[in-house]
C-alpha cells in the first residue's frame, strides 16, 4: 500500500442497493468480484497482465469465471484523455520494458523516496511493479502523460479489495489513487490538484459502480493533503496504517459538482 503524495511526489450507481451517498458507513456485503475470486481459488489461473488479453494457456473454466466477474477496474487503458487547465492528460498503463527506467529514476528522487521508499536500482522498482503487472488487475500502474509528456506515476486500484479496506469502512467498488509527480519543475505549482481532480473524474466517468474515489496520503505531508482538498476530495478521517498514520481523503460521486 504505497503512500500517495500529491505535492513532492505530486494518492451512476454503486453495487449496493439504493443511491450512492457520502456517508462513511460500513457495508458488510462482500463485493461480487471477491466472491468470484474466492470461488475460483481452487483452480488458480495464470496471472493477467494489466489491461492486456487473457493468457493463451488459461483453462476455459478460468476464462469464463473471469468474464463473469469482468475487468476489476473497467479497462483503464480505454479511458481516454481528459482536458485540463494544464493541457490534455491521459493515464497510460505501464509497460515494464518501456517505462521501468523512467519510473526508477523518479523513485530515486529524495523527495519521492522519502514517502515511497523505493530508492535503489531498477530491480527495486521492478519488484514493486511486478505484482501489479502480473496480478489479477485489482491495481493498474500508469504513467500520467500531460500534453504528450510522461510526467507522473499513478496507481489506480480497487481499495475495497486492498489491505486498506481493513482500516476504513470500505464499500464495494471504492477506487483508490496513488500518485507521484516525477519532475521537480512540475511540483509546487498546482498541477497535483488539477491532475487529482481529472483522474478522480476519469474514475467516476468510467466506473459506474464506483461511488467514491479514495486516497491515503501521509498525514504529516500537509502539502499533499492540501492538494487533495483543492482537487475536490474531502478529509474523511485519520487512519492508522501499518507504515504510517494517514489522512483518508474521499471524492464522492454525489459531491463532485460541489467540491
Amino acid at each position: 500500500m504505497p503512500p500517495t503524495d500529491a505535492s513532492t511526489a505530486a494518492g451512476t450507481e454503486p453495487a449496493t442497493a439504493g443511491p450512492p451517498d457520502c456517508e462513511d458507513t460500513l457495508d458488510l456485503r462482500l463485493p461480487d468480484e471477491l466472491v468470484a475470486l474466492i470461488a475460483d481459488c481452487g483452480g488458480r489461473t495464470a496471472p493477467l497482465t494489466s489491461g492486456g488479453p487473457a493468457a493463451p494457456d488459461r483453462t476455459n473454466a478460468a476464462t469464463e469465471a473471469e468474464t463473469a466477474r469482468g475487468d476489476l477496474l473497467d479497462h483503464v487503458a480505454t479511458w481516454g484523455p481528459a482536458t485540463t487547465d494544464a493541457g490534455v492528460f491521459q493515464l497510460v498503463p505501464v509497460r515494464r520494458d518501456r517505462d521501468l527506467a523512467l519510473i526508477s529514476r523518479w523513485m530515486n528522487d529524495p523527495a519521492v523516496a522519502a514517502f515511497w521508499e523505493l530508492a535503489g536500482p531498477p530491480s527495486v522498482t521492478e519488484a514493486h511493479l511486478r505484482p501489479q503487472l502480473e496480478g489479477d488487475g485489482r491495481s493498474v500502474p500508469c504513467l500520467g502523460v500531460l500534453a504528450g509528456t510522461p510526467m507522473s506515476y499513478w496507481e489506480i486500484y480497487r481499495a475495497d479489495l486492498d489491505p486498506l479496506a481493513r482500516h476504513y469502512p470500505a464499500r464495494p467498488h471504492d477506487t483508490g489513487i496513488h500518485l507521484l509527480v516525477g519532475g521537480v519543475s512540475d511540483r509546487g505549482r498546482g498541477l497535483g490538484s488539477i491532475l487529482l481532480r481529472a483522474t478522480a473524474d476519469l474514475v467516476l466517468d468510467h466506473r459506474p459502480s464506483c461511488a467514491r474515489v479514495v486516497a491515503e496520503p501521509d498525514l504529516r505531508n500537509t502539502p499533499s493533503v492540501s492538494a487533495f482538498l483543492s482537487g475536490g476530495f474531502r478529509f474523511a478521517a485519520e487512519v492508522d496504517l501499518p507504515d504510517k498514520r494517514a489522512a483518508l481523503m474521499v471524492r464522492d460521486r454525489t459531491l463532485r459538482a460541489v467540491l
